[in-house]
């Protein structure tokens, strides 16, 4: 299944959005031949794409160097004339599938969507969520919902769905993705409890009253069909069962009722296992490894090759917290999406812009930053600012807000100006000069022109908007973009330091 996308294309309005493909046939039992290519899966792969944090002040990989045939099968990948996809331009992109397997309802729709970008000159790595309700075109197919496209191809032809899904992802996000990496929930669960449990930090309660309970969902007693699933604030203890509940709680209350909510616990989740599962005390536990090897055998699909992989952690085996982002694709006031429902009743997220230029800048960019010192001096003064686009350049304030973000501003609002006509960019300082250090940076980064008064315009169009905030906050800086900033590099990497 190939995706066709016009990045100009708008998203229509009411289009109707499939929920799950009927008629989703099971996939068969996928036997992967070498054992190896497990262990590497099971107790490399984590670590590269999670790791935060180094095991006992050493790789937390170095353990596996010392087993039997490992060292020759790495000296082949590092000497191998064979490249990576993606090394040729510095960017190796593998998207990371989350669903919930042939013994759930709608098993094959992806309820966990994740890009992992790796740059190898530099050795940093983003991981970027991308939510499961994002409306997409698909070719022949209309408008769907981009969890549903792993079920399509798999109801279609069994097995195609990790490439189906990343081919998907690759033709939106305007970015090559060659490798695809996807595990059901049944083998999560087992890793779990195979480790005896995993710690997980819980930032906020939760508290979701309508947690579907598996088997139940046509329960004639509707209230029956849920449970009301609790955990506390807190450093918490969790089996295989509640880890997989607490990623995937959809109907929580006080803000943890949204993907994006879900998309940071999965990732707590995430950093949690594999910690327990590099653990000074698990990883010489030949039976554990071995059990867990035997449980992934059915639940995990990928393209990846076994030369590909060991190459790879070759490279990002020793990744430390300092050079992973991590980064939700989300609806905030300054998100790159907005929510709306369909005319048949389905809840979609689209681009806020309309088409996809927005996202794609920001992936492509994901790399890009300030120097140091800049973006410290900046988060010093903890220098908030509003971006307004004063022209009719599709996205340029959203654009520009992402590239400001990098130096270390705090953006508080992103909107359109009432004057669309500036050529001139321009800041309005609202500090009248107590942040200096933050003003001559942003000033350097955009080219604009400075003033310290609000035209009476800008002061009608503020005191308006901010009746419709329950808590405003005044920025420190108000930028309005001009015909020139479309020109202009954002001058993060050129700030002087």
């Amino acid at each position: 299944m190939k995706n066709h996308h016009n990045s100009s294309e708008n998203i229509p309005k009411g289009e109707i959005i499939s929920e799950d493909p009927q008629n989703i046939r099971k996939k068969p039992k996928k036997m992967l031949k070498k054992i190896i290519f497990f262990l590497i899966f099971l107790l490399i792969l984590p670590a590269i794409f999670f790791s935060q944090s180094l095991v006992s002040g050493q790789s937390s990989a170095f353990w596996l160097s010392h087993l039997p045939g490992i060292r020759q099968l790495q000296h082949l990948a590092e000497s191998a004339d064979r490249d990576l996809k993606g090394e040729n331009i510095d960017r190796i992109n593998i998207l990371l599938l989350g669903m919930g397997g042939k013994k759930h309802e709608g098993g094959y729709l992806t309820d966990t969507i994740m890009l992992a970008s790796f740059e190898p000159s530099t050795k940093k790595v983003a991981l970027i969520s991308i939510p499961r309700d994002l409306a997409v075109p698909v070719e022949n197919m209309g408008w769907k919902k981009i969890n549903s496209i792993n079920a399509y191809a798999e109801s279609s032809q069994p097995g195609s769905g990790g490439l189906a899904i990343s081919q998907a992802m690759s033709d939106i996000m305007n970015v090559p993705i060659d490798y695809y990496f996807r595990v059901d929930f049944e083998a999560f669960i087992n890793l779990v409890d195979e480790l005896g449990g995993i710690e997980v930090e819980v930032d906020n309660a939760l508290d979701d009253y309508r947690y579907p309970i598996s088997g139940r969902e046509d329960d004639p007693n509707y209230d029956a069909r849920f449970e009301h699933l609790h955990v506390e604030k807190g450093l918490q203890t969790m089996d295989g069962s509640l880890a997989l509940k607490f990623a995937r709680s959809r109907h929580g209350i006080n803000g943890e009722g949204s993907d994006f909510a879900r998309a940071k616990r999965q990732q707590s989740i995430i950093l949690a296992a594999k910690n327990k599962l590099l653990d000074s005390s698990n990883l010489l536990k030949p039976k554990m490894i071995s059990d867990i090897i035997a449980n992934f055998e059915e639940h995990i699909s990928t393209n990846l090759k076994v030369w590909e992989i060991i190459k790879l952690w070759s490279i990002f085996s020793d990744v430390g917290k300092e050079s992973i982002t991590n980064k939700v694709i989300d609806n905030s006031p300054n998100g790159l999406l907005t929510d709306s429902i369909s005319d048949q009743g389905a809840y979609i997220l689209s681009p806020r812009s309309g088409d996809f230029t927005e996202i794609q800048y920001f992936i492509n960019n994901i790399f890009s930053s300030a120097p140091v010192s800049v973006s410290a001096r900046v988060s010093d003064e903890r220098a908030t600012i509003e971006v307004r686009n004063g022209t009719w350049i599709n996205g340029l304030a959203s654009q520009t807000a992402l590239d400001i973000e990098k130096l270390g501003f705090i953006i508080v609002r992103i909107g359109n100006s009432a004057q669309q006509n500036f050529q001139k960019s321009v800041i309005y300082d609202l500090t009248y000069g107590e942040k200096a250090e933050s003003l001559g940076i942003l000033k350097e980064a955009t080219g604009a022109n400075v003033s310290y008064g609000l035209p009476d315009w800008l002061v009608a169009d503020i005191d308006k908007e901010l009746k419709n905030e329950a808590s405003p906050i005044q920025p420190d800086f108000i930028l309005i973009l001009g015909q020139d900033a479309d020109n202009t590099d954002s001058g993060m990497e050129n700030t002087a330091e």
